[in-house]
């Protein structure tokens, strides 16, 4: 049986290409009785995070490292894309017991 050019040239091709980068995902933190809800599982950079305030009082979504202060009034909803690998500190400016920590892989 003979191989043509065309065939080893296209499986060359798929063998040497990198398998796509998965899709950002979209995670909720629910604020509520002055606590972050849970922390998502497993976020990657690129990751959007939606915090929702269900709780009474105004909190900020505020990383340590700069990446995004979000102001979130009672009721309130705001979003955030991760961008950098590594452990993502987050807290609130107005309640200084309110921490939470990211663990961001790639």
């Amino acid at each position: 049986m003979r191989f043509g050019a065309l065939p080893v040239a296209l499986a060359v091709l798929l063998l040497s290409t990198p398998p796509a980068a998965a899709a950002p995902r979209t995670h909720v933190v629910v604020i509520d009785k002055m606590k972050f809800g849970p922390a998502p599982r497993s976020v990657r950079a690129g990751d959007r995070i939606v915090w929702v305030n269900k709780d009474m009082f105004r909190h900020t979504a505020t990383s340590r490292a700069g990446g995004f202060d979000l102001d979130l009034p009672a009721g309130a909803r705001a979003a955030a894309v991760v961008g950098n690998t590594g452990t993502l500190a987050v807290i609130c400016r107005y309640h200084a017991g309110m921490r939470m920590t990211l663990q961001v892989a790639q």
